[in-house]
């Protein structure tokens, strides 16, 4: 997440202060992504450096107040037409767990699966419930601020995002089932059972080849 152009996008719609555009972001994203003062001022002062930004005085209130400059501008723009770039995804702690939960002793990654399956659901109903929220408040007149709407498109990144996670934790149970059933049929079940945390069937109990 780029926090410094979120910033850069806020200040193009005029001065502000550290606090004020912590709290006009997560108001836009619906504090989806939280951040504290910290890293704003962090970042900010990181695009002062830069020459994206600028101290522009301060308020009635004497909060220091930031303004973007030309090169910031420039760089926002170039930010809003460029495409995320997906040739290097950010790392993902689900993925990453079950790759390890693969052959762990003692981890029956079936059940690691059914656990955040159950999570997942979860996620995805509170997801829709928010959303059927906003979508009265906007459509009924009651709201239609840009940062409610902002929030309901970050909402329906969430459901899409969600639903996918599902269906890959629903493909990964069929694949693993489906290794299970192979492990015990072939010769090649003793790798394949471990790397699954179950037991490879013995020789004993594999049924006799065909004659």
């Amino acid at each position: 997440m780029s926090i410094r152009h979120g910033l850069l996008a806020l200040l193009e719609h005029g001065p502000r202060y550290g606090s004020q555009l912590r709290t006009e972001f997560e108001s836009r994203t619906g504090a989806t992504w939280p951040l504290n003062v910290g890293q704003v001022y962090t970042t900010l002062s990181r695009l002062e450096r830069d020459g994206m930004v600028a101290q522009g005085g301060e308020d009635d209130a004497g909060h220091a107040l930031y303004v973007i400059t030309d090169a910031g501008r420039t760089e926002l723009k170039s930010w809003f037409e460029t495409p995320v770039d997906r040739s290097s995804p950010p790392r993902d702690e689900l993925a990453i767990k079950l790759a390890m939960a693969v052959g762990a002793p003692g981890v029956d990654i079936r059940n690691v699966i059914q656990s955040q399956r159950h999570h997942t659901v979860r996620a995805m109903q509170d997801y829709t419930r928010l959303k059927a929220q906003a979508l009265t408040a906007i459509e009924g007149g009651g709201s239609a601020e840009r940062d409610d709407v902002a929030w309901l498109l970050v909402l329906e990144q969430l459901i899409f995002q969600t639903e996918a996670e599902a269906r890959w934790l629903d493909h990964c149970e069929v694949r693993l089932i489906r290794l299970s059933a192979a492990a015990h049929r072939g010769a090649e079940g003793t790798t394949a059972a471990s790397l699954l945390g179950q037991p490879a069937a013995s020789a004993e109990a594999r049924p006799a080849p065909p004659t």
